[in-house]
């Protein structure tokens, strides 16, 4: 899961981004609308933290520009208004969800993946294909019921791949969702994560779609 938060509060976005790191995922941050409005519309995430007391416009603001320019990712608004109109305003201007702070970074984070999760037509936050499940919730991958262990790098692969499913999954979607930009895989890198996730997964977990990308399938072999 690859995250943008945009937060003008230099401490809490660091406090919050590290402890997001932490638990394995990729965030990015931008300190104001315009430096957000320019990420937005040139980079790709699978969703948006959105603080409405930005130095260049309230937030809903920036949040209506992106919606009317079809811009559809999820937005999780963080803010310490707690007044009904704020949260109206909010919700009308095109967020997903809102959150008011102090808050937990643990909730944060269930509420991020549950609009992701969401946002891939996924309700349950268990995910199965065939005999490998997903819980989106705990990132616990399982294979016919046995917990399998992976890598943070392998799992963000795996989340990817299990919520597209049966789509197909581009090798430059996975660049982009999977990898942070500032360290962009070399060119066998993501054949090489692949290839340890069948092993684990087993070998017919992940199908390779030439010239196309990957997808998960329900054929599990040994």
């Amino acid at each position: 899961m690859k995250i943008l938060l945009v937060e003008d509060d230099q401490a809490l976005a660091e406090g919050l981004a590290r402890s997001m790191r932490d638990a394995g995922v990729l965030v990015e941050t931008a300190g104001n609308g315009q430096r957000a409005d320019f990420l937005v519309t040139t980079e790709f995430y699978d969703a948006v933290i959105l603080d409405l007391g930005l130095p260049d416009g309230n937030g809903t603001q920036w949040l209506s520009r992106w919606r009317e320019q079809g811009i559809e990712l999820p937005v999780l608004i963080l803010t310490a208004r707690e007044r009904w109109s704020d949260k109206a305003a909010g919700f009308s201007a095109g967020a997903d969800d809102y959150v008011t702070k102090p808050f937990e970074t643990a909730e944060i984070l269930f509420r991020l993946r549950a609009l992701v999760r969401r946002s891939h037509g996924h309700a349950h936050p268990v995910i199965s294909v065939g005999e490998v499940s997903l819980d989106t919730h705990s990132g616990q991958v399982t294979r016919a019921g046995m917990p399998i262990s992976l890598t943070a790098q392998e799992l963000r692969l795996l989340s990817r791949l299990i919520q597209a499913a049966p789509r197909i999954v581009s090798r430059t979607e996975l660049s982009e969702h999977v990898y942070d930009r500032d360290r962009e895989p070399d060119s066998n890198v993501i054949d090489v994560q692949m290839s340890r996730l069948r092993r684990k997964l087993g070998s017919g977990s992940i199908e390779t779609i030439r010239g196309q990308g990957y997808r998960m399938t329900r054929d599990v072999d040994a």
